[in-house]
């Protein structure tokens, strides 16, 4: 195309305000690699300048109108045709007319709704872009730059903890606690496993977090399970009346909030497995939900002191708990 005149005839360069600043963050492309992108919250005004920069020095370019847009969309991986755009805003930087020298536009969109984070699965991404069109008549010159949104959530007040007994009758009865069923993405796993009937042999025991991540809708739903952290918390066979501690940290682990039902287009919901293999190599294992979030800097700070307290007195806990009674337990159980 430039052979023949046609191709772009300047080079446009989207600066935003405050870069020097700004933080950035990482994201995942397509193909597995990492991209890092400046990053915003919701509500947060998007502002900066356009350069359009000439090839040839006192060249001009025709043009049928310049613009500027704000995107925020959802491509699902199998309907690659269809963008779905839940955020579209439009300023116009330049009606018809020529550019007769290099140029900058100042553009600002005021306290932009982001409602969802940015993200990249298996099968889906979503992402917030800007993009700058110059319309001619043959081919329009474009440039699109993306950004990074991260999604805030509030340290829940309610938080409480999971109890389950779970077993294969007269085989195998385990009661398994985790101190919360919401963690932050820099939070800690604690929790106990009870051994209250043992007449398998068991070989070893492991904790995963499995992330699953659906697309589509009703029939149509597609699920792809991913591994993130698989742990093992136990070597060797349990004796009755045995428990085992559990402390996993989050943070070492790539792990995004739990996105439910984003847009009627996705979801992506995690998992604890816990899985015991016995001798014979036959696995039991048994799945509950937990949710994970993005805490604010300011919140991680306000409780800190609250937090330490917490862990102290869960560790007195542990230590004066009395022995699990047989009985059946109250709360939900189940055999898998």
């Amino acid at each position: 195309m430039s052979f023949f005149g046609f191709g772009p005839s300047a080079d446009i360069d989207i600066v935003l305000d405050g870069q020097d600043t700004r933080k950035t963050a990482e994201i995942k492309t397509e193909d597995g690699k990492k991209e890092r992108h400046f990053l915003y919250y919701d509500g947060e005004t998007v502002a900066g300048k356009v350069n359009i920069t000439m090839k040839k020095a006192g060249s001009k370019m025709e043009h049928q109108g310049i613009k500027i847009e704000f995107i925020g969309q959802i491509e699902l991986y199998y309907d690659r045709g269809n963008h779905h755009e839940f955020t579209s805003l439009v300023k116009e930087l330049a009606r018809p007319g020529e550019i007769t020298g290099n140029t900058t536009f100042g553009f600002e969109f005021q306290q932009v709704e982001k409602p969802y984070e940015s993200y990249t699965g298996a099968n889906v991404r979503l992402r917030y872009f800007l993009r700058v069109t110059i319309v001619k008549r043959l081919s329009d010159t474009v440039k699109e730059q993306d950004i990074i949104v991260h999604t805030l959530s509030q340290y829940p007040e309610m938080n409480s903890s999971i109890k389950m007994e779970v077993g294969i009758e007269d085989c195998l009865h385990i009661e398994f606690e985790y101190n919360k069923s919401k963690y932050h993405l820099k939070d800690v796993i604690v929790g106990k496993i009870y051994f209250l009937l043992v007449r398998i042999k068991i070989k070893h025991m492991e904790i995963q977090i499995i992330k699953r991540e659906s697309t589509g809708t009703g029939p149509n739903t597609y699920n792809e399970n991913e591994t993130i952290a698989k742990y093992e918390i136990m070597d060797g066979a349990p004796v009755r009346g045995e428990s085992i501690p559990i402390r996993l940290f989050l943070s070492g682990y790539e792990l995004t909030p739990t996105m439910r039902d984003i847009n009627k287009k996705f979801s992506v919901r995690y998992y604890l497995n816990l899985v015991l293999v016995d001798e014979e190599e036959r696995r039991y294992f048994k799945q509950q939900e937990i949710t994970i979030f993005r805490r604010a800097d300011k919140a991680r700070r306000a409780v800190a002191g609250e937090k330490k307290q917490t862990h102290h007195s869960m560790q007195h806990h542990k230590e004066a708990a009395p022995p699990p009674s047989l009985k059946p337990s109250e709360e939900n159980s189940d055999s898998q």
